[in-house]
């Protein structure tokens, strides 16, 4: 490419000088050498563009083998529900528990509570439910009568001279001969960490309900509220001008600027999320000195998400210096943040504490290629992170 440049160069000062019959001027060769910075640097553009899109495509085709490896094995066997009786809870990924009732009438022997542990086993043992005669209600259903407001009659039968009752299920029988509804939102929705459904949960009678904020879909199979893509469904307002970043529970429209022209420095756009400076004027020392890019990054975050956790990562595929010093160098918010090193070409932004949302944070990254003391490069990366109003 340099010879071809070169080439290139020669020819255009043959060119100059053949069309004066002279000999060739320093405002020509300035010409020259001004026309060939221009090539390199839509040549140097173009490389970057192609090497950065297909890392985002790697790191996007590694996040989903993680996802799909981690489905895998994060979870326990699926538990059923003993016959006569009920399950409740249906993640079975680590740390989540089940939690098991007996329809009226039966007494439930084994384990009440199940909880899935880190080698992929549920503690305790699978229970079953036992018939239990009685007419009156035991200890055992006494324990599971909460304040529902609902109600209803038993069903009674005569038996072998006794008169039997049972109740529908998610009923028990309490005191006065009334079924009681069960109350699974009073009983297993207090503990977060064990919680059966992830936002809110409605008492209904016999059994309950899961419901989600606006933003977020109900995934039935688990309980649990999955983000709503607004962007990919084009279920936004952001104009045309603006890009659509879907976040937890919503979206936001934004607008990446180039930065102005100022002090013989001057930007060109070459993404919807990227700025490259053009070539410096040859005495423009101010030029020189600034950022030889620009990027913006948009990142979703739960509140207050566990910590210490890798944001953002900050690298080059080649340099000639001997160095990279990566540093956080301006924005708002942004102090349960750090830029660490994680090796000699990269560098990571770190949250190191929970945050609450909603909240919005802004952060200004430079990464500086040295050589010998000498700057090489600067690079400037804008990131913005959107912390949802929820853990999910």
């Amino acid at each position: 490419m340099l010879r071809v440049l070169a080439f290139f160069v020669l020819g255009l000062l043959r060119l100059e000088g053949s069309e004066g019959q002279g000999c060739v001027t320093k405002h020509q060769v300035m010409s020259a050498v001004r026309q060939m910075q221009k090539v390199l640097s839509t040549q140097e553009a173009t490389y970057l563009q192609g090497v950065r899109n297909m890392k985002k495509q790697l790191t996007m085709l590694q996040s989903e083998l993680q996802k799909q490896a981690s489905k895998s094995n994060d979870s326990c066997p699926a538990l059923a529900a003993p016959v006569n009786g009920k399950k409740l809870g249906r993640k079975a990924v680590v740390g989540h528990e089940v939690h098991f009732l007996c329809e009226p009438g039966y007494q439930l022997i084994g384990s009440e509570s199940r909880t899935c542990q880190d080698n992929r086993t549920w503690t305790g043992q699978q229970p079953h439910c036992k018939t239990v005669v009685s007419t009156t209600p035991t200890m055992r259903s006494r324990a599971w009568v909460t304040n529902s407001p609902f109600s209803r009659q038993p069903r009674c039968a005569e038996s072998g001279g006794s008169r039997q009752c049972t109740c529908d299920s998610g009923f028990l029988i309490k005191a006065g001969g009334l079924c009681q509804d069960v109350d699974e939102c009073e009983l297993f929705q207090i503990n977060r960490q064990n919680r059966i459904c992830i936002y809110e949960c409605i008492n209904t009678p016999g059994s309950y309900r899961c419901t989600c904020p606006s933003g977020y879909l109900l995934n039935t199979e688990i309980n649990s509220c999955e983000d709503v893509d607004e962007c990919a469904k084009n279920e936004h307002n952001c104009s045309l001008s603006e890009m659509c970043i879907n976040v937890y529970g919503g979206f936001q429209c934004v607008r990446p600027e180039c930065p102005k022209p100022r002090l013989n420095t001057s930007y060109v756009k070459t993404s919807n999320y990227q700025c490259e400076r053009n070539p410096c004027p040859m005495d423009s020392k101010a030029c020189r000195l600034a950022a030889n890019s620009i990027s913006y990054h948009y990142l979703p975050l739960h509140s207050n998400r566990s910590v210490p956790k890798v944001l953002f990562t900050m690298s080059t595929s080649h340099t000639m210096g001997d160095s990279l010093r990566f540093a956080i160098v301006g924005g708002t918010g942004h102090s349960a943040l750090a830029v660490e090193r994680s090796d000699r070409y990269t560098g990571v932004l770190t949250l190191n504490s929970p945050v609450t949302g909603p909240a919005t944070i802004e952060v200004e990254l430079e990464m500086i290629e040295m050589s010998r003391k000498t700057l090489l490069g600067r690079h400037i990366f804008h990131v913005t992170i959107f912390v949802s109003q929820y853990d999910f």
